[in-house]
């Protein structure tokens, strides 16, 4: 993709979600592993991220509850890419 990635966490998404806040297309409802950059120029790495992936826009929303926890709310995400997990399960179950 070419262009950032961005996380909005101002709405609220609930697991029923399906479509994009912003443009209202299809959301990739997967697990992803993202960078975060944090104000002081930290990069912070994490794994396995429940969340959606607007197929048109490229945003990358996440539960406003998961980023509080992981600590993220004033971080930026600079890159996403879904989780080798999930991948690993899908051929599994070919």
């Amino acid at each position: 993709m070419s262009r950032a990635l961005a996380v909005f966490h101002y709405r609220p998404m609930t697991a029923l979600r399906e479509r994009c806040p912003a443009c209202n297309r299809r959301l990739i409802t997967t697990r992803f592993d993202t960078t975060f950059r944090m104000p002081d120029q930290t990069e912070r790495l994490c794994f396995g991220i429940p969340g959606g992936l607007c197929e048109d826009c490229h945003q990358l929303y996440i539960e406003p509850d998961l980023i509080e926890l992981l600590e993220l709310g004033t971080g930026r995400c600079t890159f996403a890419i879904e989780s080798d997990l999930v991948i690993q399960e899908q051929a599994w179950s070919a």
